[in-house]
């Protein structure tokens, strides 16, 4: 499905092999009723995994999130689980190309059809203007889950 994926126009393709990385936490946005998981390549896994106070992302890591509209179980009311597939985004980090924006690269790809959001050079940093919010984690909102 995400072989013929059109590259943002910022020029970030949209990693094969994706749905295959690992878990590094999850989260859930009340104001627009989504749920999504945050997958990582073998780099942002590492990093994730080294239990320090403040996760250190090097270069090269790359952090993806995957959104869902929340939805109710059919089968058991109680349970919220995932609905329709919102969109992918995808934080790549490499602090010289990306040093205006943090360190990191922004993309993201609209619906199951993976359709780039914009074809405005600029939109990333939409997304770096959101993300100042969490400067003192290095820009990631992510917390890494804690793992047995």
């Amino acid at each position: 499905m995400a072989q013929n994926v059109q590259a943002t126009a910022n020029n970030i393709k949209y990693p094969l092999g994706l749905t295959n990385w690992r878990v590094i936490g999850s989260s859930m946005r009340n104001d627009n009723n989504t749920q999504r998981v945050i997958l990582g390549n073998s780099i942002a896994i590492k990093a994730g995994r080294a239990n320090t106070a403040k996760t250190q992302w090097p270069d090269g890591a790359i952090l993806a999130k995957l959104v869902w509209k929340n939805t109710t179980l059919e089968t058991w009311k109680a349970a919220t689980v995932l609905g329709d597939f919102v969109h992918a985004e995808i934080m790549v980090r490499d602090t010289t190309k990306y040093a205006t924006t943090g360190g990191w690269g922004f993309a993201r790809w609209k619906g199951l059809d993976l359709n780039p959001h914009s074809q405005d050079i600029n939109a990333a940093t939409a997304c770096f203007e959101c993300h100042k919010a969490a400067s003192n984690n290095n820009y990631v909102f992510t917390v890494p889950a804690k793992m047995p």
